[in-house]
């Protein structure tokens, strides 16, 4: 089995248990809502139908990313992964709204709600803290080994889950043992405003890769570097990056010395594609040959 099939492998165990863990805690935090009725609960279940679309669409987009370029797809198919994104962060920013909306309006109103079962609710968000631990756990392991953007940005994702669950904790601790009923929404409005900052981080990156913007200006300026570096190249211009999903796209002019051999300017030009892949695996690297004029 190859490097890459291995990495592919990995990349798909962490998709699944990552839809299978979104699964399990919506199941059980639906219960926990109807139970308690905890807007915390509330804005953490939605939290979590958030992961399980974010889950599914990534697990989707590792299979579809992996596909190779095609006569219709000639630089391959990784704009899924910004596509999938953009639409993430348009139902996660929606779902903020609603839940922050309805929390001001508990925290108006006449009278406090109360809640209830506050013992089951905190089992299950206990089990919840138990179950995202260890998809984090897993998915650090496989995003350390493999680089894989969407699970690495998936991880991300689950490790933001932790603070609304956390959160329902204390509001129902809080209300079991003090009859402190605000808190709840109070906790509820601070988990939304999370989640619109999480969803406005994705969808102005989605937004950028889908513009064809260029990469980091130090992603940049080490490219310059290392072509700048590299033996033979006198000179280089144009430099020209875009990204696409998990994929950076390099266009570069090099400069050569136009007396050697059509054969020693690609050993060159070779040469700085594979120093440059090697600094940026998942790259795709286009370089242009131009004599060098002093």
């Amino acid at each position: 089995m190859t490097t890459h099939d291995t990495h592919h492998g990995l990349n798909i165990s962490a998709g699944i248990a990552s839809v299978s863990v979104a699964l399990i805690l919506v199941a059980i935090k639906l219960w926990a809502l109807a139970q308690t009725g905890s807007l915390s609960i509330a804005a953490s279940l939605a939290d979590s139908v958030m992961d399980l679309l974010v889950s599914g669409a990534g697990l989707g987009a590792i299979f579809y990313a992996a596909r190779p370029a095609d006569d219709d797809h000639a630089f391959g198919h990784t704009s899924i992964e910004d596509l999938t994104s953009l639409a993430q962060a348009i139902i996660v920013a929606g779902s903020a709204i609603a839940i922050a909306t309805t929390a001001m309006i508990r925290l108006t109103a006449p009278e406090p709600r109360a809640l209830a079962h506050e013992s089951g609710g905190i089992v299950v968000m206990v089990v919840s803290i138990v179950l995202t631990g260890a998809l984090v756990l897993w998915q650090s392991r496989v995003a350390a080994r493999t680089g894989n953007k969407v699970v690495a940005a998936d991880r991300l994702h689950y490790l933001g889950d932790l603070m609304p669950t956390i959160g329902a904790i204390i509001a129902l601790v809080l209300s079991a043992r003090f009859g402190i009923a605000q808190v709840d929404s109070i906790i509820a409005i601070l988990a939304a405003a999370y989640m619109l900052y999480g969803s406005l981080g994705i969808g102005t990156a989605a937004f950028h890769a889908l513009m064809d913007r260029a990469a980091e200006p130090e992603i940049i300026a080490d490219i310059a570097r290392i072509a700048t570096d590299y033996p033979g190249v006198l000179g280089h211009h144009d430099l020209k990056t875009r990204t696409a999903g998990s994929r950076l796209f390099v266009n570069l002019h090099v400069e050569l010395d136009g007396s050697q051999t059509l054969e020693q300017a690609h050993d060159i030009s070779a040469g700085l594609k594979r120093a440059i892949f090697t600094a940026y695996p998942h790259a795709e690297i286009i370089i242009h040959q131009d004599v060098w004029r002093a």
